[in-house]
């Protein structure tokens, strides 16, 4: 990750056992034992994970009319069919199709998708006596070092098993829509193309996460692979079912990052700022929560040495008392911690003033659509 020219994070569109040394160096007891819950988990589970063919329909200056395909994993969620998977596995798809572990394929279509959290549903009709839906753990009591197993089809190899452990908690990955993904398990369980939007298990067979994406500068598992935590699924999917969309909130203002250089600058030119710099609100939402609340955007349009500078809107400090000092940091603390509705209070300073101010957090969608005033 610290070297983009020879790393990149590479999706999983198209996990098989534990490391050898890890096994031999265990007691025989407990070898054994590992070996029994991780063979429950594969049949308890691997009935439910299921093959998710996306067919593109395309056009080729010179070939004419294409169909283009893309594979990847998903988990039968209900016994209403819906199956969660990656938003980025079904993306664009023209036509979808589900392969059961049985080898009988349904037609499926799309019932919701969220880019931003890299999720969608699909729903196949049910048949008679299928398998049972997986069910959702709480990610929230993980911890590093915890056993969990992957099960998908990567490289159209059905139903593969990867053992691994929690690598990391609290990650940060970029979403299909340029936007981030917060809370974001890491595991060294083998992932790799075709692994996408297939269970991430712990050993009583519990979804702690949905398989999303690798760091390889191969495009192959390097011992680096991201989930999706259920708690995120808990709160995402219910809402694509019922609705097809997953509601953002956002406190209906756009913000601009001010440095703590940057704020000095602007006070020895007379210009309104706090000493430690902060997240300046450049533009407030005509009609929105904020502007009803009375916060104010920057109106002012001045120099700053060769620079063309706004200024004079207030600065976000904090969030129900816990600071803010970036967009990212603002943004996965509302995604993670508040839903549409909530009323948050906001520490804004104001010509050297600090205020509380409580905003009620609106659709994002809404303020896209909407008009903003300056």
């Amino acid at each position: 990750m610290k070297h983009p020219e020879r790393t990149r994070i590479a999706t999983c569109r198209t996990g098989a056992l534990l490391s050898a040394a890890a096994l031999l160096a265990a007691p025989a007891s407990g070898q054994i034992e590992l070996e029994r819950r991780v063979a429950a988990v594969y049949r308890t589970a691997s009935p439910a994970v299921v093959n998710i063919t996306a067919e593109h329909q395309g056009y080729e200056w010179l070939r004419g009319p294409i169909t283009q395909q893309g594979t990847g994993s998903g988990f039968l969620y209900d016994n209403e069919g819906h199956i969660v998977t990656n938003f980025h596995v079904v993306e664009g798809a023209d036509q979808l199709q589900v392969t059961f572990a049985d080898g009988e394929v349904r037609e499926a279509r799309l019932v919701g998708a969220d880019p931003t959290n890299d999720l969608a549903v699909i729903r196949a009709s049910p048949g008679d006596g299928g398998p049972r839906p997986l069910v959702l753990g709480d990610s929230d009591q993980l911890e590093v070092g915890r056993f969990v197993v992957a099960i998908g089809h990567p490289f159209g190899l059905d139903q593969t098993l990867t053992t691994g452990v929690v690598s990391g908690l609290g990650r940060v990955i970029d979403s299909p829509d340029r936007s981030f993904i917060g809370e974001i398990i890491q595991t060294d369980a083998a992932i790799n193309r075709g692994n996408s939007g297939g269970p991430l298990l712990d050993l009583d067979g519990l979804v702690v996460g949905v398989n999303s994406a690798i760091v390889s500068p191969t495009g192959t598992s390097a011992g680096i692979g991201y989930a999706i935590p259920s708690s995120t699924l808990k709160r995402v999917v219910p809402e694509l079912i019922a609705n097809g969309r997953y509601p953002h909130p956002h406190l209906a203002i756009a913000l601009q990052e001010v440095p703590p250089r940057f704020a000095q600058a602007f006070r020895r030119a007379g210009i309104p700022a706090p000493r430690d710099g902060g997240l300046m609100i450049r533009a407030v939402a005509r009609g929105g929560p904020a502007d009803r609340a009375g916060l104010r955007g920057a109106g002012q349009v001045g120099r700053l040495g060769n620079y063309r500078i706004r200024y004079g809107g207030d600065y976000l400090l904090a969030v129900d008392g816990r600071p803010v000092t970036s967009e990212r940091e603002l943004m996965l603390l509302l995604e993670t911690d508040y839903r549409v509705g909530d009323e948050v209070d906001l520490l804004i300073w104001r010509e050297e003033e600090e205020l509380e101010i409580g905003v009620r957090l609106i659709d994002r969608d809404t303020v896209r659509r909407g008009r903003r005033r300056r």
